[in-house]
């Protein structure tokens, strides 16, 4: 089997799983259809102990309705849950997910979820197909179909996202401009050490852990993973802390680095834009020339 063949096999096969992940999800028997996703409330955090693991995220104690008996339930964040807590307070709402009928095999998401069709698989799926396409119409044709089919589309669509992108970062300016701040304390700095199974290399993730008392009188205990100078050392420091009164979970230590990140993101966007246009441009200037 040729390049043109293994291609047509490629798309064929692709195009089958994305027929029938679009066709289980207008059917309603999708993964994400047959999970119960349910809202619960945090009831106790535990203080992250220094020197201490990020695995598992804040630990915690949650309580939910159980719609299917409607009694209420506690369980717990320990061991594989799947997303971490990374921001925890009394009473802040969590989602929770489990299988239908399965409700022991229950995870848990830093907000409730609202219910999923399941379309991202066989979105994928059809992605692939249009890969393959692109690279079978350069075998067919003329490699520089590669640059046109790939540029020129991948231009398109970071063109349409950047009046949002736009958008996102100067709703992010406002909100960073009205956070209120606070005092706060890192409690704890998390080690958690890994070896690369190839070369034997060791390496060491520092996740520090503040606790801040809103003004309201929450108590929050969250990962503090990003703006902290030397982190390592940064077990007892006292720190200010900017939080978005509607969600504390919105805070950062400094507000300037975050403005710049979402300045980086828009540039990030732009220079997409021009680097895929003029992907495009060459592929047609080499087919013309």
């Amino acid at each position: 089997m040729g390049w043109a063949g293994f291609l047509a096999l490629w798309c064929a096969l692709w195009a089958a799983v994305a027929l029938v992940g679009f066709g289980m999800s207008l059917a309603g028997v999708t993964k994400a259809q047959r999970t119960v996703r349910l809202a619960g409330r945090i009831e106790r955090v535990r203080e992250p102990r220094h020197g201490g693991s990020r695995t598992g995220g804040i630990s915690v104690v949650v309580t939910y309705t159980d719609p299917a008996t409607g009694q209420e339930v506690t369980v717990t964040n320990d061991g594989e849950r799947g997303e971490m807590i990374t921001e925890a307070w009394e009473g802040r709402e969590v989602g929770i997910s489990h299988p239908r009928g399965r409700p022991h095999a229950y995870r848990f998401t830093n907000r409730p979820e609202e219910p999923s069709r399941g379309l991202g698989r066989p979105s994928f799926a059809l992605f692939l197909v249009y890969v393959g396409l692109v690279v079978l119409s350069a075998v067919h044709w003329a490699w520089p179909w590669v640059l046109i089919g790939f540029g020129g589309p991948l231009a398109l669509f970071a063109a349409a996202h950047l009046p949002a992108t736009i958008r996102a970062r100067n709703a992010r300016a406002a909100v960073l401009a009205a956070m209120e701040h606070t005092e706060g304390r890192v409690v704890a700095v998390l080690r958690d050490v890994s070896v690369d199974q190839d070369d034997g290399h060791t390496y060491t993730t520092i996740t520090p852990v503040v606790s801040f008392t809103t003004h309201e009188g929450t108590v929050v205990t969250a990962h503090c993973t990003s703006h902290l100078p030397d982190p390592a050392g940064a077990y007892g420091r006292e720190v200010t802390v900017h939080y978005t009164r509607a969600d504390p979970a919105d805070f950062t230590v400094d507000r300037a680095a975050e403005r710049r990140s979402q300045s980086q993101d828009v540039t990030f966007n732009v220079l997409t834009i021009a680097v895929m246009a003029a992907t495009g441009v060459a592929g047609v200037l080499f087919l013309v020339g």
